[in-house]
């Protein structure tokens, strides 16, 4: 859900050629299946593609990825514990700490043994989070300094560094 929704963010805003998301899953329970039938109601609902299929997340990820969005704190302590350093752990945030007015439990709460109304709770959250998000990767995306290309011509760009909202609770 938030894959999809993040995704339509940043199309709206024009980033989606430079900002890349994916998303995968701490467990391998569900691997290879295709999106909960309820998410795709709520996504089609809301105007969103629904197209997914279920993965594990890989430690050897962090090296290519500038922020890893967890969307609850046990999420959040298990990729952090899969970093592979304390630079890798810190690409970890919580989708809710960039909702400025997010106060004390900043999970997004997992619909899964619930109703439709759950879902449809879910996606609001992911929607309001998302435009924090957004702010904060649209900042980093246009601060980024491009280095001259090298001999070989790759254009090196520095890792995009996505502000830390104070919201989040270290070590969540």
């Amino acid at each position: 859900m938030a894959e999809s929704v993040f995704r339509a963010r940043l199309a709206e805003d024009g980033l989606d050629a430079l900002v890349e998301v994916d998303s995968a899953g701490t467990g391998g329970w569900h691997e290879g299946d295709g999106a909960d039938p309820r998410t795709v109601a709520v996504l089609r609902a809301g105007g969103y593609p629904s197209a997914h299929t279920a993965r594990q997340f890989r430690a050897s990820w962090f090296d290519r990825l500038d922020l890893v969005i967890a969307l609850d704190s046990g999420h959040l302590r298990e990729l952090r514990r899969l970093a592979p350093t304390p630079d890798a752990a810190a690409k970890v945030r919580l989708l809710r700490s960039y909702v400025e007015s997010a106060a004390g439990d900043l999970d997004v709460p997992d619909p899964y043994y619930g109703g439709f109304a759950d879902f449809e709770e879910c996606l609001q959250m992911v929607e309001t989070a998302s435009e924090g998000l957004l702010a904060a990767v649209r900042t980093a995306v246009t601060a980024r300094t491009v280095v001259p290309a090298r001999a070989s011509g790759h254009d090196d760009r520095r890792p995009a560094q996505v502000p830390h909202h104070p919201q989040e609770e270290e070590g969540r």
